[in-house]
């Protein structure tokens, strides 16, 4: 049976990738997600915010102590005890590559566009085979219109392209007035693919202590309606990958989202909960499905059950609200 598929490139093995998480931050559990079947690996988001603190934390370290004695330089932090900016995560991409044969594609949150384009060709150079843009912006200034932000990102999209070698996917948001118009521009403008969809986390009030908390929540198996839905629409219609991310937990939600058209199912919140070994279980249960249904390859299922190809095109739109309301059953009932 052939599970292989092609994503950014690169022919993979299954279509089974662990997304963006702090598993990744771990050096060990590189080699044991390609020793349980990854078929690439996302890093970890490096985070433009973090490494702005960083340096301002090094400065201030820095100057502690200039008035005061000299025996204080004793206390300057070394370099290899205080590293900043993206060394470090560089360092981890470029020991990753040497540890693994899977690909390996670096994530990047930025917030300038100069920080943009400096630590995308940073992270080309340290050896990622491909680029995420992970792209998590919330648009609070009332005075910006829609058309002002989807340029931005067109923006950064087309320099990051115009300045590295390597495949470069964007990981979006649903929040667009007209998601796959905005998918066609992001094509036209040379994205490999598009991640669908990032998950955006919450803050909560802390009653007690009046502070404004993070509110982290792993996903369930019931996330995935919606990518489902956009990848299904959009199967067929642009020419970049499609790989499905949030609520992928069994090997069930996997077949799902190729059969709505995805290149590749990522993992997160169920590695986090029951492990990286559990890549095997959902890789096993796919193949069992897979075999118990007459499915030769990956690549004979992959869409069939998209807009393109559905025997019910209407059901991805407004027609499935009115059958769901149809065929709810009744508090009377």
């Amino acid at each position: 049976m052939n599970l292989s598929t092609n994503y950014l490139g690169f022919k993979l093995r299954t279509p089974l990738v662990p997304s963006a998480s702090p598993l990744s931050e771990n050096s060990d559990n590189i080699k044991r997600m390609e020793d349980a079947g990854a078929a690439a690996i996302v890093f970890h988001s490096l985070f433009e915010e973090q490494l702005r603190r960083d340096h301002h934390d090094l400065n201030y370290y820095l100057e502690q102590g200039t008035e005061s004695y000299p025996e204080s330089l004793s206390f300057f932090p070394r370099r290899d005890e205080f590293k900043v900016g993206p060394e470090t995560y560089l360092e981890h991409i470029a020991a990753a590559k040497a540890a693994v044969r899977i690909p390996i594609i670096g994530s990047l949150n930025g917030t300038t566009f100069g920080g943009w384009m400096k630590y995308a060709h940073e992270i080309e150079q340290a050896g990622a085979d491909a680029l995420e843009l992970n792209i998590y912006s919330v648009p609070s200034d009332p005075a910006r219109s829609a058309a002002e932000i989807e340029n931005d990102y067109l923006t950064i999209v087309a320099s990051i392209k115009a300045q590295v070698k390597i495949p470069v996917a964007v990981k979006l948001s649903p929040y667009f007035t007209n998601f796959a118009q905005f998918a066609r521009r992001l094509d036209s403008q040379g994205a490999n693919a598009l991640v669908l969809f990032n998950r955006f986390y919450q803050p909560d009030i802390e009653l007690e202590t009046l502070d404004i908390s993070p509110n982290i929540l792993l996903s369930t198996p019931m996330a995935m309606r919606l990518p489902l839905r956009w990848i299904a629409l959009l199967h067929g219609r642009i020419g970049a990958n499609l790989a499905a991310t949030s609520g992928i937990h069994r090997a069930s939600d996997a077949l799902k989202m190729l059969m709505a058209g995805a290149d590749v199912t990522m993992l997160c919140s169920i590695l986090l909960r029951r492990g990286i070994d559990h890549l095997k279980v959902i890789e096993h249960e796919m193949r069992q499905w897979m075999e118990d249904h007459d499915y030769e390859s990956v690549a004979q299922l992959k869409g069939s059950m998209s807009q393109k190809n559905c025997p019910d095109p209407a059901a991805f739109e407004r027609a499935q609200y009115m059958r769901g309301l149809a065929t709810y059953p009744s508090a009377e009932a």
